[in-house]
């Protein structure tokens, strides 16, 4: 199948809101997969999985975690041995620099605590708005949204959003729910793209939120009369050629 077009309305506030309440109910234990004991392994977790997946994060960061237990270790790490020990995790040489020197900062700038602000986390070296909404939210149970690439798929085939840019799908995420549920909707939206809502085709016939959802709609446009298989919308086969239709002379 082509690429699912995503819908070019957004939704009503009112069937956004239960679509959103209806995941929540359907994750109620939404949480962070990534392992991690303390804010300094989150952050540098969260480095890590840019472009990777949290399963490839867990194998790797126990041995990382065990060799650089804090950011005062990481800082004077040697680039050879961190390429070494996170090569698994793809672009292994831009994480490694980048995590030791997100360390040095921790270090010299806070003490070798990871900061709860905004602004201080996204001065750090490898840290985005994203991640420092993860730190934010799951570290330090603040009021943020992180947009990933399963939380920006989902928004739009949800019709939540039309946003261009995840800051756009951010706010209006924000605009939908309360500040309480904030740090916990992100987790709903990437457990639902896992789960169901898959790229490049998700497993409507699956999904709570289908009879209010646009998208099943628009797969079901994009293929003609679907059937259904393996969870899947399909496209319908081609009926045989009748084979007392005559050739021509």
């Amino acid at each position: 199948m082509a690429k699912i077009p995503f819908p070019l309305r957004k939704v009503t506030k009112e069937v956004a809101r239960t679509e959103l309440a209806i995941l929540e109910q359907a994750y109620p234990q939404a949480e962070t997969a990534l392992h991690y004991t303390n804010p300094y392994e989150l952050l540098i977790a969260v480095i890590l999985s840019a472009q990777c997946t949290d399963a490839r994060v867990n194998m790797t960061t126990p041995e990382l975690f065990k060799k650089y237990p804090d950011a005062a270790k990481l800082a004077k790490a040697e680039q050879e041995d961190i390429e070494r020990l996170i090569k698994s995790c793809g672009f292994f040489r831009t994480k490694a620099r980048n995590i030791i020197n997100c360390a040095r900062e921790l270090v010299e700038k806070h003490g070798g605590r990871v900061p709860s602000e905004r602004d201080e986390l996204e001065a750090l070296a490898g840290v985005g708005r994203k991640t420092a909404s993860v730190v934010m939210s799951v570290a330090f149970q603040e009021a943020a949204i992180a947009v990933d690439t399963h939380v920006f798929r989902v928004a739009h085939r949800l019709g939540l959003t039309l946003g261009a840019t995840p800051r756009d799908v951010e706010h209006d995420l924000q605009a939908l729910l309360p500040r309480e549920k904030w740090r916990h909707a992100h987790h709903w939206l990437i457990l639902h793209g896992r789960a169901i809502c898959k790229a490049p085709t998700p497993l409507c016939p699956r999904c709570p939120v289908s009879q209010l959802c646009p998208t099943p709609r628009i797969i079901a446009k994009s293929v003609g009369a679907p059937r259904l298989r393996d969870g899947a919308a399909t496209a319908a086969p081609r009926p045989a050629r009748s084979t007392s239709t005559k050739r021509k002379a």
